[in-house]
């Protein structure tokens, strides 16, 4: 499937959804979501994985991040193709009322560090991908895998702070009390 088709048929079905919650809510109901805005993410900052900056295994952290750019670019994509005025645009075209929207982005704040590596390595960053484990396995050596635990375990055993770099919308609307 094309990007464009794929692009098409994902942002179709997420429509859907708000249809659909509108369709089984009575008049009257309410909707809330609380949604991550990803795509701000990926173009702010779409090399720093951890929220570590500029370190001395960035080239390693990037061949692990290519992971998540290749073989699952398909499924992460969903997660991906739309941000905040899409979510506003989907609700209104479904036929809610007192929409509201509240955005928060944060860019390069103070985060709590990492506190270890070998369970951090057992997260996966959306339910859609390989954990972050698994993707270093699949993009490093044993070598470059040894560097990159000796690296992390050192920053997290250090406490070093991360910095992180985030959006998310937290979106309220009405089913009107009356169809119009």
């Amino acid at each position: 499937m094309s990007e464009a088709t794929w692009s098409i048929t994902t942002r179709s079905r997420k429509a859907a959804a708000f249809a659909e919650f509108f369709r089984v809510l009575r008049p009257g109901g309410r909707i809330s979501l609380f949604e991550p805005i990803n795509r701000f993410m990926e173009r702010l900052r779409p090399d720093d994985l951890f929220g570590t900056g500029r370190t001395p295994v960035n080239a390693l952290i990037a061949k692990v991040h290519d992971v998540y750019r290749g073989t699952t670019e398909d499924t992460a994509r969903s997660m991906m193709d739309f941000d905040e005025r899409d979510l506003v645009d989907w609700t209104m075209a479904a036929g809610f009322e007192a929409v509201e929207l509240d955005y928060r982005a944060q860019v390069d704040v103070p985060a709590d560090p990492i506190g270890d590596w070998e369970t951090l390595k057992r997260v996966a960053p959306n339910p859609l991908v390989p954990t972050y484990g698994e993707a270093v396995a699949a993009a490093l050596t044993d070598d470059e895998r040894e560097r990159l635990d000796k690296y992390m375990t050192a920053l997290a055993a250090a406490g070093t702070p991360t910095r992180r770099t985030m959006a998310t919308a937290f979106l309220r609307a009405r089913r009107p009390h009356r169809n119009r």
